[in-house]
């Protein structure tokens, strides 16, 4: 599978980026979020559940496990899960088969419960402002 890049020269340009990209998501499509502490994640997330017409504030779901906006995007932060046992028994892999949009952070951790076929967008931070999104 060929991947793409796209050079963000600020936190706008990402949330832009992620706009766009999210008008070629559809319904039970699951991305997997891949990107250091500060690489811009949420960021990313913010400009997907614009581009799927979501006028919700998007905030890190780090303690609540995964965020539903509207049942048209879940947003996951897997980062304390040390398996995919445990997504499995909050209840969350039932979501992948749905209708909505899934962007899940540290999907490594649950990689074990991932469907086939997701897609990937990594963000690497080049300098305070830059990222590289591998796409």
């Amino acid at each position: 599978m060929r991947m793409a890049v796209f050079i963000s020269r600020s936190a706008e340009d990402t949330k832009n980026f992620a706009r766009d990209y999210a008008r070629a998501l559809k319904g039970g499509d699951v991305v997997l979020l891949n990107g250091d502490m500060g690489a811009g994640k949420t960021v990313f997330a913010k400009g997907v559940a614009q581009g799927l017409g979501i006028d919700d504030e998007v905030l890190s779901p780090t303690y609540a496990y995964m965020n539903d906006y509207g049942g048209k995007l879940y947003h996951y932060d897997c980062y304390r899960f040390s398996s995919g046992a445990q997504a499995e028994a909050l209840g969350l892999c039932d979501y992948f088969y749905g209708d909505g949009v899934c962007l899940i952070e540290w999907a490594e951790n649950i990689k074990d419960v991932l469907p086939e076929n997701c897609k990937t967008v990594t963000i690497n931070k080049i300098s305070e402002n830059e990222r590289e999104i591998i796409y």
